[in-house]
């Protein structure tokens, strides 16, 4: 099946994981911790690794032939690793410090990687890999997060023509549209918890380079949004105990 996709779909999501690697290394070499600035490269580094880990994972068919067992071996070996990180940064006090030194408004711009990833789906959607839900014609709006990172970036952080509390307000509901998106998407994929599009699945995400988007697009998002929402509520509580 994807061996028949165009070849610009899969150079496009692979330029699109590539540009959502450089706009996070930006905003961590962008830190107001020079200790967090200095630490950049190899954190780069250790992001590539684990790209890489990732394509040889997804071409040795370890996510692709295993569609039987549960948890499902993308989840595994891909999504939890990089959950249980943003849990134990967000818990732990030198994870948190380097969370709080993360400038938002480069936080913010992170999410113009959203725009490509969705016109990807879309493409593979009419290719047959995966199913109309997971698209903007379907039950995926998240396109909107993308559109509008650079309006509330500039406006609201450069220009502060946007109040703080509605760019808040803007996080939760772009954090709500990323979590549709992925329980759509895990609800859709071949697996013994599959609900969704058994006629057209989501067979996609199983092969390279797709696998990224599950592995490593979805997770700097998502971190994106909880770092973004944790400044914001501090920097609210400030203003109140003032």
């Amino acid at each position: 099946m994807l061996e028949s996709l165009p070849l610009y779909i899969p150079f496009i999501f692979a330029l699109t994981t590539v540009l959502t690697l450089i706009l996070f290394y930006w905003t961590i070499k962008n830190s107001n911790s020079e200790k967090v600035q200095q630490y950049s490269i190899k954190i780069l580094i250790g992001l590539i690794v684990w790209l890489a880990i990732q394509a040889v994972l997804t071409l040795l068919n370890i996510y692709s032939s295993n569609i039987e067992y549960f948890p499902p071996t993308i989840l595994l070996f891909g999504s939890l690793p990089t959950i249980f990180i943003i849990i134990g940064l967000f818990l732990t006090q030198k994870g948190r410090l380097f969370i709080d030194s993360l400038p938002l408004i480069n936080l913010t711009y992170l999410n113009i990687a959203r725009v490509p990833v969705e016109l990807v789906l879309f493409w593979l959607f009419l290719n047959k890999a995966i199913p109309e839900l997971m698209t903007f014609e379907g039950r995926n709006f998240d396109v909107l997060a993308g559109i509008s990172a650079p309006i509330f970036a500039y406006f609201g952080l450069t220009k502060r023509k946007i109040s703080r509390k509605v760019i808040l307000l803007w996080n939760f509901i772009c954090l709500a549209l990323l979590l549709n998106i992925v329980i759509n998407a895990f609800l859709s994929t071949p697996s013994p918890v599959q609900k969704f599009a058994f006629d057209q699945p989501n067979i996609a995400i199983l092969h390279f380079p797709f696998s990224w988007l599950p592995t490593f697009i979805v997770p700097v998002v998502l971190f994106g949004h909880l770092t973004s929402i944790r400044q914001l509520l501090k920097y609210r509580e400030r203003l109140i105990k003032n």
